[in-house]
């Protein structure tokens, strides 16, 4: 669990990280989060977005798509939310959550930071 710990504070270390998660998309427990705050809170986040997972995978098997999910992007007026479902074996069955303040963060650079945390990660 250290390596999820390290994870978490590398994703709320991306500028403009207001909260992060590691999810089982299969229970929609959050393993593991840091940050949040009173108007973000991180467990029913977590379990809210197991669902957003859940209905495009089933999406994409009607549709044929062989593809995996790289991320899925929420744009709010206020924040980004971007979802990263783990691609390793060791993560198969999980994703990345991580909440933006819209503000201060580089979609950009979040996104390629949140691929190279979710390429250490180890569970």
């Amino acid at each position: 669990m250290g390596n999820m710990d390290v994870s978490l504070k590398e994703m709320m270390a991306i500028d403009g990280a207001v909260g992060a998660v590691v999810v089982d998309y299969n229970s929609g427990m959050a393993l593991g989060a840091l940050g949040g705050s009173k108007d973000l809170d991180l467990q029913i986040a977590a379990a809210g977005n197991t669902e957003v997972v859940r209905a495009k995978m089933r999406t994409m098997e009607s549709l044929g798509i062989k593809d995996g999910i790289e991320d899925i992007l929420i744009t709010l007026t206020n924040q980004y939310h971007i979802i990263r479902p783990l691609t390793g074996r060791s993560g198969k069955g999980l994703f990345l959550y991580l909440a933006l303040d819209r503000t201060r963060a580089n979609l950009a650079l979040a996104r390629h930071s949140l691929r190279g945390i979710e390429e250490k990660l180890e569970i």
